[in-house]
């Protein structure tokens, strides 16, 4: 196929203040990107304390978008609990199956490929304690899913969206992720409005019975993360999003009022897409300066940091340091003194039989 003169290309052929506005947007999120190495800088448990938080309010936040009720107060009790896998009610069903697929993508993105067989996979895992969702979870919908306006009677008025329709959702969704491989293999656009341009493609498309904007919002941290945004583990986009609900509806369903028409609008998806990450950069970076200045190590700190973490419960002395890492006394010296600051130290007697023992 010539993907360049594909329909998903050509809507990308942006005009006038709508290419400034994009490319002033990603400006702005690419120097929080390009400034900081964030997730290479910091301590691997101010890290896990950030990543656990963001995992708990991006799945309150993703799920209340459709209409959840838990709070991130319950759904941080349900994630501590996680194991026992009791659910009291539909609300915490389903957030149980977010908190593990989002935790999942975290930890393992550099080895989950855009594919058909992960989307289906983590629609089916996002799914997997739905007592309601136990038949179609993981299978693209059997029937139409088309958004209908209907009057007080509950008689049908009016189709305000009509996706894909069952027999064409495979293909589409082949054809999607084709497409966004070569995209980015042939640079044809910013990575940015790449990730934007399948999101929204794969909410038009609606391919499964139910659980879309959920998988779509996990897809979404899935490709930022491998594009290199390592915010998306710092600041959760599913808040940002269920805060500006109104504004992600409007944009959502002004772009799918032109979808498949022939002069595809795709601006205002775009900008409110490119919008959320930006203030998802700019929370990153205030999060940083604000509480984690004191946490972000230099490389040298950091060789200490992983060399005490190595020796698990053991006592070390600055001796042992200077000796396993070949660094200066004074170097040594420093680097425990900040540790000890940081209460990720622990000092064990005092003088030359000063020892010390990382705090977890």
């Amino acid at each position: 196929m010539n993907w360049k003169n594909f329909r998903l290309s050509t809507r990308l052929n942006l005009e006038g203040p709508v290419i400034e506005q994009v490319y002033k947007l990603i400006t702005a999120v690419d120097s929080v990107k390009n400034s900081w190495q964030i997730t290479k800088k910091l301590l691997p448990q101010t890290i896990e304390r950030l990543t656990h938080s963001v995992i708990v309010t991006s799945s309150g936040a993703s799920n209340r978008i459709e209409g959840n009720r838990l709070t991130d107060k319950e759904v941080e009790d349900l994630y501590k609990n996680l194991r026992v896998k009791k659910f009291k009610n539909r609300d915490e069903q389903e957030i149980a199956g977010y908190l593990e697929m989002l935790k999942l993508i975290f930890h393992d993105y550099t080895d989950i490929p855009i594919s058909e067989s992960s989307i289906l996979h983590i629609n089916n895992q996002m799914l997997l304690y739905s007592e309601k969702d136990l038949y179609h979870r993981g299978k693209y919908k059997a029937s139409s899913n088309r958004v209908e306006a209907k009057d007080q009677n509950g008689k049908v008025v009016g189709i305000i969206f009509d996706p894909t329709p069952p027999y064409l959702v495979r293909k589409e969704v082949q054809e999607l992720i084709d497409w966004y491989h070569w995209s980015l293999s042939n640079k044809f656009k910013h990575p940015l409005i790449i990730v934007a341009n399948f999101v929204f493609e794969y909410l038009a498309i609606h391919p499964f019975q139910d659980g879309n904007g959920r998988t779509s919002r996990l897809m979404t941290n899935l490709m930022l993360l491998q594009q290199g945004y390592d915010f998306a583990s710092i600041v959760s986009h599913e808040k940002i999003i269920e805060t500006n609900k109104l504004d992600y509806y409007l944009a959502l369903n002004k772009t799918q009022s032109s979808w498949k028409s022939g002069k595809e609008d795709i601006s205002p998806w775009l900008i409110f897409f490119l919008n959320v990450l930006k203030t998802q950069a700019n929370e990153a970076h205030y999060i940083l300066e604000r509480e984690n200045t004191e946490y972000l190590l230099s490389r040298k700190q950091l060789f200490f940091w992983e060399w005490a973490l190595s020796l698990a419960d053991k006592e070390f002395s600055r001796k042992d340091a200077i000796e396993a890492l070949g660094f200066p006394p004074r170097t040594v010296e420093a680097i425990t003194k900040k540790l000890l600051g940081m209460k990720y130290l622990q000092r064990l007697g005092e003088g030359k039989a000063t020892r010390y023992k990382v705090i977890i």
